[in-house]
């Protein structure tokens, strides 16, 4: 007999069980479908694990910098296997709470494999093959995306990786050759130099971290270089031969230099693609594009009842994008009164790389392109009594507002722990807070955050520390 459901989502990543959580508190009946594990890939293969590996690298490079501090020590060892194990006993740690959740909100988990067979009709196939039909009145899909592939570059596992093997080594490499760099090429190549491995960075655009403004990857290009990480810009792998010890690459320039490296693995980063295959979208008529679900501002496909969010529904593809998402497309389904669309270019991007980098809005070559009247404003962290006082001086803070109307068009910071702080410009661009209304807030000292005021006061062309 076929079970009804109000809502049924598919997928249990950030996006789907918060979708599942709120339609569970409107009253809806909700189930959701996972073929894996509970919290998806970024509590499972993304987001949560590579944060655990990269406190390791944090640590790592706390030991190597303790002299100026006044600490020396002996003899340090490290297993790179204790570290992994940490790792995954985080994520399987918010696995099992996601359960808990799902219980708690009285929704019914189904395993298996979702597919549309028709609108408000779903085919849930178990591990055994055995398949059961679901009803319900909308379907969500957040069935989130994998690593894209690169002409040429197959990944076995062995020598040649994607994020997941990155994520599960059963030895730290010796060299490391990581292709893209996005915000996970970019985690990557920081953690395992951190750990002791020789990286090389190669990236197809002229610079590095392409998607966020030219003065922050140019800052990190010369952080990762001080550091002796080898970068490639405006380059691509032409050739890959892995062997049974090393993978040998050669990696060719836009301008016609050719580089043959020898390395001992090779991690493939470059982009992912959603995983929108066997869901019976074609059947439905539901768009695809680029790789990607089509959707409106309420998260709607083309197909009537039938919903995707996070990944599956394109860029940013980002844990906490999905998540609101969720949250947005339930309540309006649900009848919620004032629900606003989400304005994707202000989803504040973070990485999690040393220095960490955090962005919202346009970048300062976007802002110009859009022919406004710019404030601009930068402060240095050289400048700042806190990171001088941890030793993390090296980075800064960027803000550029219309100069007429005072909006905020993009902020971008660069430095220790800015992810924790971005979420305060995002709050100020919610608000609606000008240039001048950011100018009259009060910012503790000694605090990190204090650049973020400068930077204001910079662009109002009245800076006090700098």
């Amino acid at each position: 007999m076929t079970q009804k459901y109000d809502v049924l989502v598919v997928g249990s990543g950030p996006g789907g069980y918060v979708a599942a959580i709120r339609a569970a508190q409107h009253g809806l009946r909700t189930a959701i479908v996972e073929r894996d594990r509970l919290g998806g890939i970024c509590l499972n293969w993304g987001c949560i694990p590579t944060k655990a590996l990269l406190h390791g690298a944090d640590v790592a490079h706390t030991l190597v910098n303790l002299q100026p501090l006044g600490f020396s020590t002996g003899s340090v060892e490290f297993d790179m296997g204790r570290l992994v194990e940490f790792s995954r006993s985080v994520s399987g740690r918010l696995s099992d709470g996601i359960g808990y959740l799902m219980k708690k909100n009285d929704i019914d988990v189904v395993e298996g494999a979702a597919r549309l067979l028709d609108k408000g009709l779903v085919a849930v196939t178990t591990a055994d093959e055995t398949v059961s039909e679901y009803r319900a009145d909308h379907v969500i899909l957040a069935t989130g995306a994998r690593p894209r592939p690169v002409p040429g570059v197959i990944p076995d596992g062995d020598r040649i990786w994607t994020y997941f093997d990155a994520l599960v080594p059963t030895d730290l490499p010796k060299s490391l050759l990581v292709i893209g760099s996005g915000a996970v090429g970019v985690e990557f190549a920081s953690l395992y130099k951190d750990l002791g491995t020789d990286v090389t960075l190669v990236e197809m655009a002229p610079q590095i971290m392409p998607v966020e403004d030219f003065a922050v990857a140019s800052h990190v290009r010369r952080q990762f270089e001080q550091r002796g990480i080898k970068i490639h810009t405006g380059a691509s792998v032409s050739e890959l031969a892995a062997g049974p010890d090393t993978v040998t690459v050669t990696v060719q320039s836009t301008a016609g230099t050719v580089d043959e490296l020898t390395v001992d693995r090779v991690l493939v980063a470059a982009g992912i693609q959603g995983n929108v295959e066997d869901l019976g979208l074609t059947e439905l008529g539901i768009e695809v594009e680029h790789g990607f679900i089509t959707t409106d501002q309420w998260c709607r496909t083309s197909a009537f009842g039938v919903y995707a969010i996070g990944d599956v529904a394109g860029a940013p593809c980002l844990a906490h994008k999905a998540s609101h998402e969720a949250v947005l497309c339930v309540d309006k389904l649900a009848g919620v009164q004032h629900v606003r669309p989400l304005d994707r270019d202000y989803v504040p991007g973070c990485t999690y790389a040393r220095p960490q980098v955090a962005s919202l809005g346009l970048t300062e070559e976007q802002a110009r392109a859009t022919g406004r009247r710019l404030q601009v404003g930068q402060f240095d962290l050289q400048a700042s009594g806190k990171a001088l006082a941890i030793g993390e001086a090296d980075g800064f803070v960027k803000t550029i507002f219309d100069a007429d109307s005072g909006e905020l068009l993009g902020a971008h910071m660069v430095g220790p722990d800015v992810t924790e702080q971005i979420q305060g410009f995002g709050i100020a661009r919610a608000l609606e807070a000008t240039a001048d209304d950011l100018a009259e807030v009060v910012f503790a000292h000694p605090t990190l955050s204090e650049a973020m005021h400068e930077s204001v006061l910079s662009a109002l062309g009245r800076p006090i520390n700098m």
